[in-house]
């Protein structure tokens, strides 16, 4: 499995993606990078000097309380403290709801090239969005060799070794009316605790390599409802080649799982061999897997079943 990796955005991306004026741009401007989704009120910093475990990777936001705190302090008290906040390398302030920006704060900002922002949003609001949104942006990711479809709305990602037939697989879906994410690479995003989101590298997005003809392109041979750019990964089909004398799940009472970036997703293993349609079975599979979600167990069903036959036979024999 490829290695995790940390993603970054220019602080001009995200000036851009929130609409935020730029109140002083330090020259290295375009260099500065946010590695950090999280933003930081510094009320105990500017209150108390502590900076012991402050992440200065994070965007400094300066709400209406800052604000009226500062105001309440000398101009050498304020440009002391401000000064201070500058000088531990952060990328940033906001200040929200379009308030003024103190003469103090320029001087320190342009002392230590920190950029100063502004926008109308209060201070709530803009976290939350900035937190939601960069979340997204900054999520650890990685890239692994797979497919990955819609299938009955629900986002399913095909591994297995390389002539095991998953490109195949994906366009038989396709014309089934299911729709396609990525092919050969898939990009996958954890953007929470509980959600990994896919996606295509945006060079080969909407192409699949079949072997024996070559590259098509999905979109231009059957539509724009035949592709997606992101999509949840929901369930994991793993693909092999069929393996004699190896034991396969009969039933399917226990679930398994894969793990990928910390996330333990849903699985099932589907050995490969000539004559078995992979397309139906995958189905088939997505819809049992939707089943389970909703509540309904057909291994489970049969199996209680089972047991009361059993049971009930045991009763009789007895009497």
């Amino acid at each position: 499995m490829a290695d995790t990796k940390r993603e970054k955005v220019l602080l001009v991306r995200v000036i851009s993606e929130f609409n935020l004026e730029v109140v002083y741009a330090p020259d290295n401007m375009g260099d500065i990078w946010i590695y950090n989704s999280d933003v930081h009120r510094p009320g105990i910093q500017l209150a108390a000097d502590y900076y012991d475990f402050f992440d200065n990777e994070r965007i400094q936001v300066l709400g209406k309380a800052e604000q009226y705190f500062l105001l309440q302090k000398s101009e050498e008290e304020r440009e002391e403290v401000l000064t201070r906040l500058c000088s531990q390398h952060i990328p940033a302030i906001v200040i929200t709801r379009k308030q003024d920006a103190f003469p103090e704060l320029m001087k320190a900002a342009k002392m230590h090239n920190v950029a100063i922002l502004r926008t109308e949003e209060s201070t709530a609001h803009f976290s939350a969005a900035y937190i939601s949104t960069m979340n997204v942006i900054l999520a650890p990711f990685i890239t692994r060799h797979g497919v990955l479809m819609e299938i009955y709305g629900e986002g399913v990602l095909f591994l297995g070794e390389s002539g095991v037939g998953k490109s195949e697989t994906a366009v038989e879906l396709v014309k089934r009316g299911h729709r396609l994410v990525a092919d050969d690479a898939v990009e996958i995003k954890k953007v929470s605790n509980k959600t990994l989101v896919g996606s295509s590298p945006e060079i080969i997005r909407h192409f699949v390599e079949l072997r024996g003809i070559g590259i098509i392109d999905i979109k231009k041979i059957f539509g724009v409802g035949a592709v997606k750019d992101t999509e949840n990964i929901n369930l994991v089909v793993n693909l092999e080649a069929w393996q004699e004398g190896k034991f396969y799940e009969r039933l399917g009472l226990d679930q398994e799982y894969t793990n990928i970036l910390g996330l333990e997703i849903p699985s099932v293993t589907i050995p490969v061999r000539p004559g078995r349609n992979l397309a139906i079975i995958i189905e088939i599979a997505t819809m049992n897997f939707r089943q389970r979600k909703m509540g309904y167990n057909a291994a489970a069903e049969l199996s209680e079943r089972i047991t009361k036959q059993t049971n009930g036979q045991a009763a009789g024999i007895i009497q």
